[in-house]
Formats: structure tokens, sequence, C-alpha cells
């Protein structure tokens, strides 16, 4: 398996579309058909968006019969959450040391 980028993992969730089905599969395992009932864009369409999440590392599929079956990838949500924790950690350490080295408006 190739190493996935952070870059590549948060450029997936760039797109409203996808974040829509990292939401859904929060749910539970679903089918393909299942997510694009459950969204106003065309199966095609999923699959294609599907496929980006798939190679950013943040779902994986597995055969089931005719159906591929999409879940979470827990190592791909977790590289995400610790870049976000990261870059908002530093944001709000950098606030807190402006609150306090900032006196009050006169």
């Amino acid at each position: 398996m190739r190493l996935r980028s952070t870059q590549s993992r948060t450029s997936a969730l760039g797109d409203p579309n996808r974040r829509d089905i990292l939401r859904l599969l929060g749910e539970g395992d679903k089918a393909v058909r299942d997510i694009a009932a459950a969204l106003p864009i065309s199966r095609p369409a999923v699959s294609r968006h599907l496929r980006r999440l798939k190679e950013a590392g943040l779902v994986a599929e597995q055969a089931q019969g005719t159906s591929r079956i999409y879940h979470l990838r827990d190592e791909g949500l977790h590289a995400v959450q610790l870049y976000l924790e990261q870059v908002w950690g530093d944001a709000a350490r950098r606030f807190r040391l402006f609150a306090e080295n900032t006196g009050p408006a006169e």
C-alpha cells in the first residue's frame, strides 16, 4: 500500500459531497446504491467520489456478492484528525498569547 499524504486526505475532504459520503459511512458500512439514494447526485458521481476517498485512504471497499460495500478507514481518518488538531492547536495557542498580551480597549 502506498503512503498517502495529509494533503491528499485533506484535499479529498474539500468537496461537500465527499464530506456527506463520509458522514453517511460514519453511520455504518454502506453499498454504493444506498449512498447514492441518500444524496442528490447520480450513482456514477457517487462512485467517482468514493474512488477519490479510497485513493486518499479515507474509505475502503469490500466485495459482497455483486455489491461493493464501503466503510471508513480508521488510519486515514486518524491522520486527518491529527493534522486538524495540530493546525487548530497552533491557532488556539497563538490566539491565547495574543489575548493575554493585549490590553483592554479604551
